[in-house]
């Protein structure tokens, strides 16, 4: 049998979870179908398909027989307008285990920790790149589950609505037209009598439910019985049979004025999605041979050179080959103070050139470029499930027909077994069947989901889906690395001492061979602080890792080492005076490595790395906030600790990877824990914490690796993060109560006689519309304030 390929669609009107339930259900029966993933906020259909089964025709029919609109992802339809999200939104290649395509600056060498700058040993011996901890997400992929929300009979628009007045849709022409009927109707019956007006209404009622009914019997068909279609199409014709036709009408019209509403929300909440798509400009001025051209922008290939000019929107990612200028990045990592950008610095696409003309030279392709990855990154998202949602898609299987079957007892027990009047109870049990659609309940969680992802990515805070966002929510302890992540991550030499007899000059150019080749933090030190002395590396080959120790290389035609000083004491490689002058520099936070020959010490080499601004601000925040911030780092305890305490922090030093690994599923067993790290050594103790998240300005590996990226690598995002978390799951409880509160008063009111079937449909339409609006207040929501 064929290998079976992913295709993709965007599937238009999809309104609420519910509505990519029923297609989920009706595609993956088709032969040769699997792996089915309906994305209701980025409104796209991908599945699996063996080639030579199911025809991608019946695909689009079935879709469309649902009353949805679909198109191939990438496509649209001929002569009309809409909006898709681009194919560079989709990555162009896999990364595989070779790496191509990747940043090939993400070196991870075994022995450098490089999340910590570890003084007991670093090698760059193997250039390898490090994928253990690519993981999108450790929510599992769960196929979304039945929720009872039948979206067949939603009068869905096609793309080309999008971007219309919602009277210039599908949706609101039905609403027009069912308005003037029963407005018709009305006026027939005071131009008339209230017989001939009974039957007015009850043509203005058919005539307004049949487009419904239609997509209710293709629903069963499809083996969907369970749709608020079906329900509404029941509970009009019933009330047409106990002699209710004006209210049947006015039933069938508030349904569709609530399709509205619906769908107007549900777009609402997916402009800022879209707007992402919109940050990357469509064209670039490509320079080639000394002339310069229009082109598209996702034409660019890697190492192409294009104009931009002050004012206008960088159209990839790149590097600055010539000129010097303010680069605004907010609209990629919500940094609202432009920063000044030269030669040899990388920009992103999307951001805005301020002041000067600059040449940049591409590094990524269109479909590789930070928009593209946060836009793809986003669209997987929803399939990370948050634990509440899995649950309420649980609850919601079984709540429709439950409240089917309380509708029949309401409908059947009164008359039967006390003589109550037919009519009364069928009217009230009809009433309760409009109440059944859980639509409200299913989309509270996804809603509020989908608007903080998109909040937190215009601010530079990436989440991986709601089981992410919930996991953080409940953090009470965080783990952090320490360089590049509570420090800048670039240090520099301090104090460079030498043993006797030994030149500076001798020292440095030994492990400047050594470290040739590395780019390691610690290594271009080296390296910098040799070249800044006009000291020139002796030439160096066969460079190994001693994991936890150092460096070895041979330099010179004989072998020299780049060590911790604990390493090198053992091995004679440290002079005696210069023991305790090591331990004198790590306790001023510094960094402190030995370098020697066999038997011959050369000297020390000390770095310092200093904490960034905010670092002390962002553990003040998060101690408010009742987390409990730990360093975990493979520095000496001198050096860690004199970094703790000017933070304010607990630590633990001297740690390998694996230790860190140790110490986080400790953490684990207690609590909530975040781990915060580079996203390349840490790896294994990102995808260990209950939520790794990785610092980085938009790299293959800080997008990739962790539950979440922080772009702006700024540490007072940390608790930004986790306070966009609490308020997702606090806006998700509100959500739910309001919800179900609706429901339940709304059951209890229809079985009383208290309210009728107008009520009862505005309680379904009512609800999903205020808990999407409330959703909606989180793209509006401020994380980095406090309180």
């Amino acid at each position: 049998m064929s290998e079976p390929k992913r295709q993709e669609w965007t599937v238009s009107g999809m309104d609420c979870a519910s509505c990519t339930v029923k297609v989920t259900k009706a595609v993956e029966k088709l032969p040769g179908v699997s792996e089915v993933r309906v994305a209701l906020m980025t409104e796209r259909l991908s599945l699996n398909l063996v080639p030579g089964t199911t025809d991608t025709s019946e695909i689009e029919g079935i879709v469309k027989r649902l009353g949805f609109g679909i198109v191939p992802r990438g496509q649209k339809p001929e002569g009309k307008k809409t909006f898709v999200l681009p194919e560079s939104t989709k990555p162009a290649h896999v990364h595989g285990p070779d790496c191509k395509g990747h940043d090939h600056d993400d070196h991870d060498h075994a022995g450098h920790d490089h999340s910590d700058h570890d003084n007991s040993g670093h090698d760059h011996s193997a250039h390898e790149h490090d994928h253990a901890g690519r993981s999108h997400s450790k929510a599992e992929n769960a196929v979304v589950s039945d929720s009872g929300h039948g979206s067949p009979g939603h009068v869905h628009y096609d793309p080309a609505d999008r971007g219309k007045s919602w009277y210039q849709t599908k949706k609101g022409q039905l609403v027009i037209f069912t308005g003037i009927l029963l407005a018709a109707a009305w006026i027939f019956e005071l131009l008339t009598s209230t017989e001939w007006g009974y039957w007015a209404f009850t043509l203005a009622c058919v005539i307004g439910v049949a487009p419904v009914a239609k997509r209710a019997f293709e629903a069963l068909r499809l083996g969907q019985p369970f749709t608020i279609e079906s329900l509404m199409t029941i509970a009009a014709v019933g009330a047409l049979f106990i002699g209710a036709a004006e209210e049947a009408a006015l039933v069938v019209f508030l349904f569709a004025v609530g399709e509205v509403l619906e769908g107007v929300a549900a777009g609402k909440a997916r402009d800022s999605i879209r707007a992402l798509a919109s940050l990357v400009p469509k064209t670039a001025l490509l320079e080639e041979n000394g002339k310069t051209r229009e082109v598209s922008a996702e034409s660019l290939q890697i190492n192409q050179r294009v104009l931009v000019r002050p004012g206008d929107r960088i159209p990839a990612d790149g590097e600055i080959a010539e000129g010097t200028s303010g680069i605004d990045e907010s609209p990629v990592t919500g940094e609202s103070v432009p920063v000044t950008r030269g030669p040899g610095e990388n920009v992103f696409a999307g951001s805005i050139n301020t002041e000067a003309v600059l040449r940049i030279t591409v590094t990524k392709a269109a479909a590789d470029n930070t928009i593209s990855r946060i836009i793809q990154l986003v669209e997987e998202a929803e399939e990370a499930r948050a634990p509440t949602e899995r649950f309420i898609d649980r609850f919601s299987r079984w709540y429709m027909p439950a409240i089917v079957a309380v509708s029949a007892l309401v409908i059947l027990i009164p008359p039967l077994a006390m003589g109550a009047d037919w009519d009364t109870w069928v009217y009230r049990g009809l009433a309760l069947l409009l109440i059944g659609c859980p639509c409200a309940l299913v989309i509270s969680v996804p809603a509020s989901i989908a608007s903080a992802l998109s909040s937190g990515a215009r601010k530079g805070l990436l989440m991986k889906g709601g089981a992410v966002i919930e996991a953080a929510a409940h953090v009470s302890r965080i783990a952090f690395d320490k360089t590049g992540t509570l420090t800048h991550g670039k240090p520099r030499v301090t104090d460079v001492v030498t043993a006797p007899d030994v030149a500076e000059s001798d020292l440095l150019a030994v492990a400047a061979g050594v470290e040739t080749g590395s780019s390691h933090p610690l290594a271009l030190a080296i390296l910098k602080r040799a070249e800044a002395a006009g000291v020139e590396a002796l030439p160096a080959r066969d460079a190994r890792a001693m994991v936890g120790k150092g460096v070895e290389a041979l330099v010179g035609g004989a072998k020299a080492w780049v060590s911790s000083p604990r390493h090198a004491s053992e091995v004679r490689g440290l002079a005696g005076e210069h023991i305790r002058r090591a331990t004198e520099l790590e306790s001023e936070g510094k960094t402190v490595v030995a370098v020697f020959r066999e038997g011959q010490p050369l000297g020390l080499i000390a770095m310092r790395d200093e904490p960034r601004t905010d670092a002390a601000d962002a553990m003040r925040q998060l101690k408010a906030m009742g987390i409990s911030p730990v360093i975990l780092t493979g520095d000496n305890p001198r050096t860690a600790e004199a970094i703790a305490d000017q933070l304010g922090m607990d630590f633990r030093a001297e740690m390998m990877p694996e230790d860190k690994l140790t110490v986080i599923r400790e953490m684990v067993a207690q609590g909530g824990v975040m781990m915060i790290g580079d996203g390349i050594n840490d790896a294994p103790a990102l995808k260990q914490a209950g939520v790794g998240v990785a610092m980085g300005s938009g790299t293959d590996v800080a997008l990739e690796t962790a539950d979440a990226a922080i772009l702006r690598d700024r540490v007072v995002d940390v608790p930004a993060l986790i306070r966009l978390a609490r308020a997702t799951m606090g806006n998700i409880r509100q959500n739910v109560v309001l919800a179900l509160g609706l429901k339940a008063v709304f059951l209890v009111t229809s079985v009383l006689g208290i309210t009728g079937l107008w009520i009862a449909i505005l309680a379904d339409t009512g609800a999903t519309v205020l808990v999407t609006l409330n959703a909606l207040r989180l793209l509006r929501f401020d994380p980095s304030k406090e309180g």
